[in-house]
This record gives structure tokens, sequence and C-alpha cells, in this order.
């Protein structure tokens, strides 16, 4: 079983995982997909997976997943090793899910395919990034990273010869544009798409689909926390102005005397995650129960998230996300780099845009000559740039290297 303190411990119960859980009436079933736009490629079957598991293979093996690995999740362009980016934090989050998952018995494919590509629209520089593009398409529709995940997966990413796109499962897709919750206003770039192959934008997701929303939650919040220590942004005294926080490591250091303070601190980021893990399990049966949910589609019906935290977690987990952006998230210097780094973006949305003759060939040919369409196609290849490629093109663009971007 899963303990918040010590993991998964040991014993006859994991000796064969796959018995530990009974598959759920409300999982979501790769056999009754409803289907994919294109359907699938020519009938070919390569291999004996399901549909969620070819779902999370293309991921896997897409071009914009690989460039995840050289975009910034926390801190601009780290030179450290030991920091993470976009890949090793979604990586992180499809830990936490597929335990969830497994736990509840929903499908651990979809859900760990919707937490692989959950981040995949994101420009290079995360949120600074997408505030440039945003300001630079506001005549335009503006841009939005949950869109261009799709936008990307279903148009952009395109490896087969017979359509544009990943031609991922509708489940998949679905779960990727609703994980939040419900699209009352759609984007541009998602509008698009749904007029193309509907997505049900009104409804809640897959439980799945939630799961993964939760686990993003989980994973950030508290491997931020591991960031934030190890660049020094954070120290062990800020962590224990927040009383959950604090009860914890005392606790801790109780139950290790003497061990390294190095060791203790990753005690409890992982305490943490366990305790959250826990809660959700909690709060998501009872939730299940009270509903009456029995199939996948009574919980898109349900009018409200039947996964996530209790009342008593998610007041936590607020305060915890107060707290990180007080003293991380909007560090001085974070704040500097965020903003050297929105003028990267800018400068070159700006020169692409009085000059296509800038952009690669493969783009040229491809830029449209009327608006929105040509705003839209230059934010889409500067919004597939990785940290350091958007360094790289700058410098070309300005003959200058732009100081200041790496903070730690």
């Amino acid at each position: 079983m899963f303990d918040g303190a010590r993991g998964w411990t040991t014993g006859p119960a994991l000796s064969n995982p796959s018995r530990m859980f009974e598959r759920s009436p409300v999982a979501s079933d790769p056999t009754r997909s409803r289907g994919r736009e294109f359907g699938l490629e020519g009938s070919i079957a390569r291999g004996p997976r399901s549909d969620f598991q070819r779902d999370r293979d293309r991921i896997i093996h897409s071009i914009a997943f690989r460039r995840l690995r050289h975009k910034t999740q926390v801190f601009v362009a780290p030179d450290g090793d030991h920091y993470r980016v976009r890949l090793t934090h979604s990586l992180e989050v499809a830990q936490i899910g597929r335990v969830i998952a497994r736990v509840l018995g929903l499908d651990e494919d979809l859900t760990e395919a919707l937490c692989l590509a959950h981040d995949i629209g994101h420009p290079p520089f995360g949120h600074a990034g997408e505030d440039a593009l945003q300001e630079a398409l506001a005549p335009h529709g503006g841009f939005d990273h949950n869109a261009n995940t799709l936008r990307v997966l279903m148009r952009l990413e395109s490896p087969y010869v017979e359509h544009d796109g990943l031609n991922l499962t509708w489940e998949m897709l679905e779960g990727l544009a609703k994980h939040n919750g419900p699209v009352r206003q759609a984007p541009w770039a998602l509008a698009e798409l749904d007029a193309c192959f509907p997505l049900d934008l009104a409804s809640h997701a897959s439980l799945e689909a939630q799961v993964a929303a939760i686990s993003d939650d989980i994973a950030y919040d508290n491997h931020d926390i591991d960031d934030g220590l190890r660049a020094g942004f954070l120290t062990l005294d800020h962590l224990l102005e927040l009383p959950s926080l604090a009860e914890q490591w005392y606790a801790i250091e109780r139950r290790f005397p003497g061990a390294p303070r190095e060791r203790l601190l990753r005690e409890l980021v992982r305490g943490q995650i366990g305790r959250m893990v826990n809660d959700v399990l909690a709060e998501t049966r009872d939730r299940l129960a009270d509903s009456g949910a029995a199939t996948v589609e009574d919980v898109r019906a349900a009018g409200r998230a039947l996964c996530g935290f209790s009342d008593a977690m998610r007041a936590e987990e607020r305060a915890l996300k107060k707290f990180m952006y007080a003293r991380l998230y909007l560090h001085p210097e974070q704040v500097a780099a965020a903003e050297r780094a929105r003028e990267v973006i800018a400068t070159l949305f700006a020169a692409y845009a009085a000059d296509p003759g800038l952009l690669p060939e493969a783009w040229r040919t491809r830029l449209p000559d009327e608006e929105p369409g040509r705003s839209r196609t230059i934010a889409d290849y500067i919004a597939g740039m990785t940290d350091r490629f958007a360094i790289e093109s700058y410098g070309q663009v300005t003959g200058t290297v732009p100081e200041g971007l790496r903070n730690v």
C-alpha cells in the first residue's frame, strides 16, 4: 500500500500489481473510444496496443515532446543539470498520475498520455514567452498555451503521409482541451479545431483527464520547492512559515535525528507528495460515491470535477501557491529574467513579421499573405522553439547575445 511518509511499502499485496485494483466502471475504455479525426491510418496495426497506448507512444515519439527537454519549467535556460525542465516535469506528472489512476481503477495509459502531453504547447521561456506571444497576437486572437497544445498535436506535428497531426483519439484530445474544466469561451486555435472534430467543450472531461490536472498541481507544487531550495531562492526558514510544512518538518526531524539537512528536505518533499496523493484518492472516492456516477458519461455530466483535493488540502495548497509566488516565482531575479525573456520573444516576432525572409524556407513557403494567418504562423514557429534555440535565433536576428537569461 502507499504510505505518505514512506512511499510504497513492500509485501504480498505488491507481488502482482496488476491484481491490486479492479477496473472502475467510470474508467475510459479504449475499445469504446469515439475514434480519431482521420480514422486509423490505413487500418495498419503496429503491435498489440490499445488506442490509448498508441496515443501515449505517439506523444513520446514526437518531435514536440523531445523539445520539452530545453524548455523552461521554473528557471530560464538553467545551466545546472539537476534543475527541472518541461520534459522532466512532464515525466514526474505522469508518474504521479499513473499511481492515482491505478488505485482508482482508471485507464493508466490514457492518464499517462495526458500527463506527458499537457505542456507541449508551451513556448520557450514558459509563461514569460506566453505573455510575449499573447501581446504580439492580441490583434489576431491572442495566444493560449493549452489551445496551442491541441494545435501542435492536431495540425503542426505531422509525421504521417495521409493527414496533418498525430491523429490522437477523441478522449485524448478532449482531456487535453478540458483537463482544467469545461471551456466556456474557446480561444481561436481551440475553436478552429473543435469545429473540425467536436470535443464537447461545455462538459467536464474524463476522470483520467482530471487526474492528469491534479497530478500537475501536485508535481509542480512540490518539485518547485526542491528546485527553489537548490537554487538558494528558498530556505528552510522560508518553508517553516507555512504551518503544514513546519509540522511535517519537525516530525521528520524527530524521526531521523542527526540526518543531513539535504536528505531531510528531500524527505519533506516526498512526504508532501504522498499526503497530497492520499488526500486526492480519499476525496475522489467520496465524490464518486456522492455523485452516483456509474459510467464515464456520468462523470462528464456530473456538473463538477469528481477528482480533486479535500477542502482542507485545497486550503493548504492555495497557501503554498501564494507562498511560492511571493518567495520564488516573483523573486526579483526571476522577474528580471522573465522580462528579458519576453524581450527576446517580442523581438523575434517583430523581426519575422517585418522581414519574413529571416524565417527558414519551410516556414516562408507556408506563410499566408493575409492576417490573421500570417501572424499566427509566425507565432507557431516561435512557440515551437526551445529556450536555447530562441536565444540563438535572437543572436542571428540582432547580432547580439541576450544577457541575464540564465538565472541559475
